[in-house]
């Protein structure tokens, strides 16, 4: 198997010194972004959706748990039998909530699985983040998911509720803890799509991905 290039310490500095450069670069964009994505537009959610939780019926502003803000994740609906091996690595990637919770912000799963199936899968995982079951409404599909998987953010404004942004596809692919850490290693995360040198180990995407208890 390929390895990177084995150099002396002074060079190995002056090479991290250069990528440094180019890596503050990034993140300067990344700020410029999430400024002009705090600037965007919202538009209101007037649509009076009923999900189903382990308490009961509840509305969108429900979901928001008394906190100004929410972040919802679409986790795709593969059927009885089967669950998203995507969706199901992003919901192993979240955290402690707490940290969100300080700054007014609510986080919670919704899916258009029926909830028996979504607390049975969440009992197996091990999760405690909030579970939804949007099945019988327009919410994915109002969200833009068709029928796969994306992430919307809301506010709340007294008793509106507007949405203020969404992404799907490399836009939540980014936001997994284990893919940037993977990004930070020489291999990367060894994907087909990846440009690495000749001979670096890579499979095709989804192939190597299991639920955490399947490793």
């Amino acid at each position: 198997m390929n390895v990177p290039p084995i150099v002396s310490a002074e060079q190995w500095r002056a090479a991290r010194e250069e990528l440094l450069v180019k890596e503050k670069e990034a993140t300067r964009a990344l700020d410029a972004l999430a400024a002009e994505r705090r600037r965007l537009p919202m538009v209101e959610v007037d649509q009076p959706y009923v999900f189903e939780g382990p308490e009961g019926p509840v509305s969108l502003a429900d979901l928001f748990e008394g906190r100004r803000q929410l972040i919802v994740y679409q986790f795709m609906d593969n059927g009885p039998e089967d669950y998203c091996s995507g969706c199901a690595s992003f919901t192993d990637n979240v955290g402690r909530l707490e940290h969100l919770h300080a700054r007014d912000t609510s986080y919670a799963c919704v899916s258009d699985m029926p909830l028996p199936q979504l607390t049975a899968f969440w009992q197996r995982m091990g999760w405690t983040v909030p579970v939804y079951s949007s099945r019988g409404t327009s919410f994915g599909l109002d969200c833009g998911t068709g029928g796969g998987f994306g992430l919307s953010v809301f506010l709340r404004q007294d008793e509106a509720v507007y949405r203020t942004y969404f992404t799907s596809g490399r836009g939540v692919d980014r936001l997994r803890l284990d893919f940037n850490l993977l990004d930070l290693t020489p291999f990367g995360r060894q994907e087909e799509w990846e440009d690495s040198p000749e001979g670096w180990p890579r499979t095709k995407p989804y192939t190597w991905w299991r639920l955490h208890d399947e490793y």
